[in-house]
């Protein structure tokens, strides 16, 4: 049975406009982008891309400092940032998932490394900690901005935040985006582009509604799903540690053969036996260890929450995602799951 259209029965009139919404977002979203300064290393990456604009400059091309331009740092949208540390440009957006799959250039291609940052999941975190991971690894690394919409805006009033431990924060934030669109889909599509544009992604009218519990885990679980190439490395930050758990469930092992989880901040359980988990938990972490949900992690460092060197002890992220890499895979242990 097709779904009424809600603008000629007149369930338009009781739908709040876009409009009045999307500024409260923003400034949201602008209020994580500052958290993001405390949780990353933004000072390399600002200094970095500093570097790097005169020389694009010179050849009139993008600065690649435009990613964290006020416009970027607002925008509720997400979107896909290819960052090679070492190869011009530098800094690929993609605003859509179909059109990274289709890509021609061979980049899209090649990368096969994808970070995924918790906290204030900004434009400008998300930046950092894939630039991090690209200079450690001198490899293009995919970082996946969370786009930030009225279900994030509800969940961090009502707590969220400071609990993401997997119940919370993927089921209520599943549950909130699906009755927002089913009431107020023009609403419900604020910050949701990028989800939308992944293929066969569910909506209710019209409005994207999640598949894997929020809309990074959707992406990524796309990109597994669809992508041609394998990627070899994950590595996820904070609650974005869940959204690779949750979207790597769901994936045919055989997709799954050679992948390496690393996890900084946040454990997940070692379920799936053709993965490869690395995970860092903090001693001083205690944001991290109230959100473990019983899970364990092997590494214990002498740090806290941030990847930011200014605000020690911090996590190294490049460092650990290095030795990931060069670590012999190991099978995962389901003893390290110790509760659920």
């Amino acid at each position: 049975m097709a779904t009424p259209d809600h603008s000629s029965t007149g369930l338009s009139l009781f739908e709040i406009p876009k409009w009045l919404i999307e500024p409260a977002v923003r400034s949201c979203r602008l209020f994580n982008t500052a958290l993001d300064f405390i949780f990353y290393d933004v000072p390399t990456l600002r200094a970095g891309l500093a570097g790097k604009d005169a020389q694009m400059a010179a050849q009139d091309e993008k600065r690649p400092s435009r990613i964290v331009d006020f416009d970027a740092l607002s925008d509720p949208e997400g979107s896909m940032l290819l960052i090679d540390a070492a190869t011009p440009p530098y800094v690929h957006e993609y605003k859509s998932v179909d059109a990274f799959l289709n890509s021609p250039y061979q980049e899209t291609r090649d990368v096969d490394i994808v970070t995924i940052t918790g906290v204030g999941s900004s434009a400008l975190g998300s930046a950092a900690l894939a630039w991090d991971v690209s200079v450690a690894l001198q490899k293009p690394v995919l970082a996946l901005v969370p786009g930030y919409g009225v279900a994030d805006v509800l969940l961090q009033s009502l707590g969220g935040w400071f609990a993401f431990g997997l119940h919370d924060y993927l089921g209520s934030k599943s549950m909130i985006q699906t009755g927002l669109a089913a009431a107020a889909p023009g609403v419900a599509r604020i910050g949701r582009e990028l989800a939308a544009s992944a293929p066969s992604e569910p909506t209710v009218r019209g409005a994207p509604v999640f598949r894997c519990g929020s809309g990074s885990s959707d992406v990524l679980h796309s990109l597994l799903m669809n992508r041609e190439q394998p990627f070899r490395l994950l590595v996820g930050h904070s609650k974005g540690s869940l959204q690779i758990s949750n979207a790597i469930r769901s994936v045919p092992a055989e997709r799954l053969d050679g992948l390496r989880v690393v996890t900084l901040g946040c454990p997940i359980g070692e379920d799936l036996p053709n993965v490869a988990y690395h995970q860092y938990l903090g001693l001083f972490d205690a944001l991290g260890q109230l959100n473990a949900w019983g899970h364990r992690a092997e590494h214990w460092p002498p740090t806290w929450h941030s990847t930011n060197p200014v605000l020690p002890p911090a996590m190294t992220a490049g460092k650990f995602a290095s030795e990931s890499v060069n670590e012999r895979a190991a099978p995962a242990r389901s003893l390290t799951l110790i509760s659920s």
